[in-house]
């Protein structure tokens, strides 16, 4: 049975030498095989990453994080956001993840942006450092 295989996104050093090997007028499918991808991922990224002037390593790798980060959502609890101060408040004050989701939409009626689901929550307290989270 073959391995089955994940995607990679494009390393630095990869988008550096297709842009050298692009310079040289070496083929689609000669970069794929010396980077060790498919011919269409080479292509692809040529096609995205590209520009009228060409293919350059560094707008290519700015190009693609750009993509990647605005099909994301944003965190609803980003540790400098109000609502991370009012759930470190409450579970300072021995709160449950669950309790303070409800009392958050009991606050703020109106505003969804303010409300947290417990899971969030959870998330965000494992997330932190060992040490970080002071809610003693």
């Amino acid at each position: 049975m073959p391995d089955k295989t994940s995607y990679q996104q494009f390393q630095p050093e990869e988008r550096l030498a297709i842009a050298s090997l692009r310079l040289q007028d070496v083929s689609i499918r000669a970069m794929a095989r010396m980077l060790g991808r498919s011919p269409s991922t080479v292509s692809r990224e040529l096609t995205r990453n590209g520009s009228p002037a060409g293919y350059a390593s560094v707008p290519a790798e700015a190009l693609s994080a750009a993509r990647r980060s605005a099909g994301r959502r944003p965190a609803k609890l980003c540790l400098q956001s109000v609502c991370w101060r009012v759930v470190l408040t409450l579970l300072e004050w021995k709160w449950s993840p669950q309790q303070i989701s409800g009392t958050l939409k009991r606050m703020y009626p109106t505003d969804p942006t303010q409300h947290v689901s417990h899971e969030t929550i959870y998330t965000a307290i494992y997330a932190q450092p060992r040490g970080e989270f002071a809610a003693s």
